[in-house]
């Protein structure tokens, strides 16, 4: 069965904890620049790259080990501001790297004091990756992002649409600096009534799916982040 079937046959399944939907059709506005939602999403399918590698995060503890030169072995915690301190080296910034591209500055870097250092990085602790799905649903809350994931999809790990959701109108927000999201307007039911699946947006870490109970009449493509209080924490 092709992946399109198979999401449209999902989508059915979901639509069972619904009631009808609202008449309602909003079309996704458009957004300056280049945002998180850019035109590769909404207009043509995105390769979605296997068995991504994790990207290091705040938070994330590195476990350094130094086969020939054990005295500078060090456990780091990535800081808030993406860097690390490190023994006898200027900080490095390491957010949104691997750990194979970390474990390569490091050798770099460490080649300045020591000769062909050997150097090995282990994740200890990380934050695993999730996503958030609020408003008119089964079972609202925050998840747990495993693998590549799509809208349709996430709410129906959150429990389905409830008979109260506004199913033409789902929000999907996405962080886009420390003080913005974005926000895309998804419009389920003109999405299963046409068969066209390609705004059905691949999630990433930390985005958060509202549904509504009633019409937005309007929102703006991004918005402060203080803002998402009303429709909850991302």
């Amino acid at each position: 069965m092709k992946p399109i079937f198979r999401r449209l046959v999902f989508f059915s399944m979901i639509l069972v904890a619904g009631t009808g939907f609202a008449n309602a059709q909003t079309k996704p506005a458009a957004e300056p620049g280049a945002p998180p939602f850019g035109p590769q999403d909404a207009n043509e399918p995105v390769l979605q790259s296997h068995d991504p590698r994790y990207q290091l995060r705040v938070g994330d503890t590195l476990d350094i080990s130094f086969r020939l030169t054990p005295e500078f072995n060090q456990i780091v915690t990535i800081q808030p501001d993406g860097y690390i301190n490190l023994r006898d080296l200027p900080d490095l910034h390491v957010t949104g790297k691997t750990t194979p591209e970390v474990t390569e500055i490091l050798k770099k870097r460490y080649s300045r004091i020591l000769h062909d250092p050997e150097i090995s990085l282990m994740l200890k602790e990380f934050e695993r990756p999730y996503f958030i799905a609020n408003g008119e649903l089964g079972k609202p809350g925050k998840y747990e992002l495993r693998g590549d994931t799509t809208v349709l999809e996430a709410i129906g790990i959150a429990g389905g649409f409830n008979d109260k959701s506004k199913h033409s109108q789902v929000l999907l927000f996405r962080r886009v600096s420390d003080k913005w999201m974005s926000v895309k307007k998804l419009d389920m039911k003109e999405m299963i009534n046409s068969g066209d699946l390609t705004e059905d947006l691949h999630l990433r870490p930390g985005d958060m799916i509202y549904v509504p109970k009633n019409t937005i009449s309007k929102i703006k493509p991004f918005i402060p982040i203080p803002s998402i209080g009303v429709y909850g924490t991302p």
